[in-house]
């Protein structure tokens, strides 16, 4: 896609024609199929992906000689963040994103990098830890045009139906 032009009218006011932000992304009212779904897909990969991070930081603990328990919650968010950083940024999705079909892109269409996947990570983990942020997350993937969460609105990103290979 090229670059919208700037045009100098007769009167010799500018005219920058509107572009949203989200310009790489399918359009929901013109393939809504990348959007179907995708809410109930985002809690069920939420609940895989939180079955193996409990279960990667149960494997872990016996390592420390159990010295891990002391400091559990810290040991699983800690896993949890390597886990989604490392999994987003080399394949937009976590497994248990992969597993329902579904991957994380960014307003230009493309995949996550390292950066984005970090970042999203981050905002994620903010808005989760919080009860309020989780709400509005949690109301705006009910009612957006595109599913997308708060984390996602910030970072002008959405989760999308993964196109089937042939």
């Amino acid at each position: 896609m090229g670059k919208a032009a700037v045009m100098i009218l007769s009167d010799g006011t500018l005219e920058m024609p509107m572009t949203t932000p989200l310009w790489g992304l399918p359009d929901p009212d013109t393939k809504p199929e990348f959007y179907a779904d995708v809410p109930a897909k985002r809690l069920l990969a939420w609940i895989i992906d939180t079955v193996l991070i409990a279960l990667i930081t149960a494997v872990i603990v016996p390592f420390t000689a159990f010295t891990a328990l002391f400091f559990l919650p810290f040991l699983y968010m800690a896993v949890g963040l390597i886990y989604r950083i490392a999994t987003i940024a080399s394949r937009s999705a976590t497994p248990g994103m992969r597993l329902v079909a579904i991957e994380l892109r960014r307003h230009d269409g493309q995949r996550f990098d390292l950066g984005m996947a970090t970042l999203h990570t981050l905002a994620y983990s903010v808005s989760v830890a919080m009860m309020f942020p989780q709400l509005i997350s949690i109301i705006l993937m009910l009612t957006s045009e595109r599913a997308q969460g708060l984390s996602d609105h910030l970072l002008g990103t959405a989760a999308l139906n993964r196109a089937a290979r042939s």
